[in-house]
């Protein structure tokens, strides 16, 4: 009976080893850059003026605050599409199909070289935001889920892929593409405050 004890709890601690299916060092990774990111994005936008907030380089194109509400939205419907693949199986054999590299998600989602019109839902307009304190507190509040899901989860996040209109990748990339897509507008925000006529203050 004794043997069979033992047996048993090894079992479940190998199971439980097996279950911890990210690393320290993708955990860490993965953390370090959603702060960076989250980091860089608040620092491009502190301390303007609600001039600077809302101009516009063209009637067409996005605003400071803009840029704002989408990141914030964007935040919070991705990670809805994170929770719908986490929701369902695991999926090992669409993993072994996926070709791209952590280092290549990110540096897809960060290059501003093609320019992408956004789904409607996620047009600035179409947020539902109010204020960018608005915009930034549900901003905050998702990525810290996010950032939690990370540290936290024994879920096998390499072996969940996520499928998006225009490709596949991992449950894990996928941490990383919506880190990589704050700094893609993070960037846009630069764009803005570099154009021709943007308040001095």
């Amino acid at each position: 009976m004794k043997k069979l004890t033992l047996l048993l709890a090894a079992f479940f601690m190998l199971n439980s080893a097996f279950a911890q299916s990210l690393s320290k060092v993708e955990r860490k990774a993965a953390s370090q850059y959603m702060k960076w990111s989250t980091k860089e994005f608040k620092k491009s936008i502190k301390g303007l003026s609600e001039a600077q907030l809302n101009f516009k380089a063209d009637p067409d194109k996005w605003s400071v605050k803009d840029c704002a509400y989408h990141i914030a939205f964007s935040e919070g419907a991705l990670r809805g599409a994170l929770d719908g693949t986490l929701a369902g199986a695991p999926d090992p054999a669409a993993k072994a199909e996926l070709k791209s590299t952590d280092d290549q998600i990110k540096g897809m989602i960060t290059s501003r070289e093609t320019k992408v019109k956004t789904m409607q839902p996620f047009e600035p307009q179409n947020t539902g935001f109010k204020s960018l304190a608005e915009a930034l507190t549900a901003y905050d509040a998702k990525r810290g889920m996010l950032m939690d899901l990370v540290k936290t989860t024994a879920k096998d996040l390499r072996n969940y892929v996520v499928v998006l209109p225009f490709g596949k990748m991992d449950a894990y990339q996928f941490t990383l593409f919506i880190a990589g897509h704050t700094n893609r507008h993070t960037q846009q925000i630069a764009e803005v405050k570099a154009s021709a006529g943007f308040p001095a203050k």
